[in-house]
């Protein structure tokens, strides 16, 4: 990897984890769990090798419609994640925070939500993002409807309404996009993630299920980035 043209976002869509469990011929929910193993090694890998930004997809809006035991198992899984890196978070130096509708989670969940970036707000490491109930077209309505209130307000003129001003009514606001995004399992889509963000990203497609992924396949992505020639739609 080039130190001089390192990117400052990553997003990763951590797909795979219940193929990878069916192809073990064990149940989803360990493959969640090796995923979740999976994740705190990279975000750990990410802080070490200086990435200002780390964004993952944990749980989509159409999520809800799988099982509600494998839902129950994810919720459990995410927030005793939440919960370790709260206690940790003197020693991880990791900044975690939550993009998503976090209203619709139970009050345990949003309980450990909150204490995990009150506890992690003043850390200066990666900021370790965590989209938790989110949908990208959710995201941008929200958007859209925050707006809409401050020209109802009469705080905006609607002329004055800019790409930036749609930027920071987003849940990423005051980050920059993602440089490179990062699916796993070979699945070539973005599944609604981050749609206003990643408009000028890198991708980078890994065949391998998510809980196989390992710190040198990041290192593999961003040396691939790094080939890339972004020219931000300029000739």
């Amino acid at each position: 990897m080039d130190k001089e043209t390192m990117p400052r976002h990553i997003a990763i869509i951590m797909d795979g984890n219940r193929r990878w469990a069916r192809q073990r011929g064990v149940d989803v929910r360990i493959g969640h769990k090796e995923g979740a193993k999976t994740l705190e090694k990279i975000v750990r890998y990410a802080n070490k090798i200086g990435l200002e930004y780390i964004t993952v997809y944990a749980f989509s809006t159409e999520n809800w419609k799988r099982t509600k035991e494998e839902v129950g198992a994810l919720m459990l899984l995410l927030q005793n994640y939440l919960e370790d890196y709260s206690k940790r978070a003197d020693t991880e130096n990791i900044k975690v925070k939550i993009l998503g509708d976090i209203s619709a989670l139970s009050e345990k969940m949003q309980k450990s939500i909150y204490n995990c970036m009150e506890r992690t707000k003043d850390n200066t490491g990666v900021t370790f993002n965590i989209a938790l109930n989110y949908g990208g077209r959710d995201e941008i309505v929200k958007a859209v409807q925050k707006i809409a209130t401050q020209v109802k307000e009469e705080k905006i003129e609607i002329e004055n309404i800019t790409e930036e001003t749609v930027s920071n009514s987003l849940y990423t606001a005051n980050q920059p996009d993602p440089d490179l995004l990062i699916r796993t399992s070979g699945e070539l889509r973005t599944s609604g993630f981050l749609p206003w963000q990643i408009v000028y990203s890198e991708f980078v497609f890994i065949e391998k299920n998510w809980p196989d992924f390992e710190e040198k396949d990041l290192e593999e992505a961003i040396a691939i980035y790094q080939t890339r020639n972004r020219k931000f739609g300029a000739k």
